[in-house]
């Protein structure tokens, strides 16, 4: 066995781990409870670094034969994952300050590299599963209403059958082809044998389900509610930028054809228009986020219908947009002592008197996340819809443009709430936090690049 290969090709993986040894470890020789926030960061930044460093060099390598291997297709993700947690991990600051939560974030992160550089179903299924089984705990961490409880069993029991789900896929899969290999994925697309589509719809029923994808989307919208808002922006983000590269591993480069195309089509379709007209009705922030959450797992997976270049650049372009938006609004996002209090949307009336810099930084998340020009939202969308374009779906890249439009009502309100709006008298009035304005600058600055220079990157991917 070839250590150095291993030590190079699983650095970033490497250094996740020793960060939460490292974490532990400090906890256990103190014997006291410690805050394990500048460890996770440093860390993660480490592993990002790490991971950018393979893609720089143009490291290639499989440690693992069959099982896992390392080449800049996947180094770049890798990269970008890690680097979104680090965001996210600054907002977690005032929320969080035990062991634990560092601990379980780091946990996921290594599970969500895990699985970028899968090339078998038993790694993917352990990466899926190292990657989700932290949430469930992180979900509860907070426990900052009473309906936390409920949200992390409900994302549990979906969770689980998310799993079962997968597995069966998996076993009707090595039934037909004898192989274990994710390669044998596209074959089973192409393939009219019972067995092998039958594990093709079981594998993205699955996905669907981890996704949030219609009708499989009930848990997000009370796991979303009921997390913290850094736990909601981490699955909001990583997790589903996670399941989405699984999708991306599996599906390969081979088209999609009937009558897997149809099943790839019409439900995201669905949650398209699901996802956007249920979001007009809700009074939460962090709910109105779990249904446009599940509106633009509509869109990430309509690119799959596109030819294998066209679907990686779309998919992973849209990732990272709608990942620095998303952590860019919960970053600005004022929080207060009453936390359901403060997810109302009427807390964010006239924000814009008190905290102008928040409101900017909400409103161009909320901007981009509609689609609208110039901003790097508006790209990744186009992207979606040409890749479908391309490859001959005129009438679905027409219906999910129509119902990407329906989405454009609930964005806007939030805008109109902060800069239209009587200010509300029981609205959070503190200085904001420091490491908060900071997550929101590391956000912006790449969204910002992306708005004027996005071919820069669509040319890297």
């Amino acid at each position: 066995m070839n250590w150095q290969l291993i030590l190079t090709a699983m650095l970033p993986e490497h250094l996740l781990l020793v960060g939460m040894l490292a974490i532990l470890g400090l906890e256990i020789k103190s014997g006291r409870p410690r805050d394990g926030f500048a460890l996770a960061v440093l860390f993660t930044t480490a592993a990002a670094v790490a991971a950018f460093w393979l893609y720089a060099t143009g490291f290639t390598g499989a440690p693992f034969l069959h099982h896992f291997s390392v080449g800049p297709v996947a180094s770049l993700p890798k990269a970008v994952l890690l680097a979104l947690a680090i965001p996210v991990l600054l907002i977690s600051r005032d929320d969080f300050a035990e062991t634990p939560y560092y601990t379980l974030v780091l946990a996921s992160l290594y599970g969500a590299c895990l699985i970028i550089s899968s090339d078998s179903f038993p790694t993917l299924f352990l990466g899926i599963e190292i990657m989700s089984l932290p949430v469930y705990a992180l979900v509860l961490l907070g426990l900052m209403r009473a309906q936390s409880v409920e949200a992390a069993l409900k994302y549990l029991v979906l969770g689980g059958a998310a799993t079962a789900t997968l597995l069966m896929g998996i076993a009707f899969l090595y039934g037909w082809s004898g192989s274990l290999s994710i390669s044998a994925f596209p074959f089973a697309l192409a393939s009219g044998d019972p067995l092998a589509l039958a594990g093709v719809a079981l594998v993205t029923a699955a996905l669907f389900l981890k996704a949030a994808v219609v009708p499989f989307h009930a848990w997000a919208p009370d796991a979303y509610e009921g997390a913290s808002a850094p736990v909601t922006a981490y699955m909001a983000t990583i997790i589903k930028a996670g399941v989405l590269l699984a999708a991306l591993r599996v599906f390969g480069t081979m088209p999609v054809v009937a009558p897997v195309a149809g099943l790839i089509a019409v439900l995201p379709l669905v949650s398209m228009a699901w996802g956007n007209l249920a979001a007009i009705r809700q009074t939460s922030f962090r709910r109105m986020i779990a249904y446009s959450s599940i509106a633009h797992a509509g869109y990430l997976f309509y690119a799959l219908l596109g030819d294998g270049r066209g679907r990686w650049e779309a998919i992973v372009f849209y990732l990272i947009v709608y990942g620095l938006m998303n952590v860019l609004a919960f970053a600005a996002l004022p929080r207060g002592a009453d936390d359901e209090r403060q997810d109302r949307l009427d807390a964010l009336k006239g924000l814009y008197y008190r905290r102008p810099f928040a409101a900017m930084m909400i409103a161009i998340a909320m901007l981009s996340l509609a689609g609208l020009p110039p901003l790097p939202g508006f790209a990744a969308k186009f992207l979606v819809f040409k890749n479908v374009l391309a490859a001959g779906y005129t009438g679905y890249a027409v219906a999910g443009l129509v119902a990407s439009y329906l989405g454009l009502y609930f964005y806007l309100r939030v805008i109109q709430y902060m800069f239209m709006a009587e200010q509300e008298p029981t609205a959070a009035r503190g200085a904001p936090r420091r490491l908060a304005v900071v997550a929101s600058v590391l956000c912006l600055v790449p969204a910002i690049l992306l708005t004027f220079f996005p071919g820069w990157l669509i040319d890297r991917l």
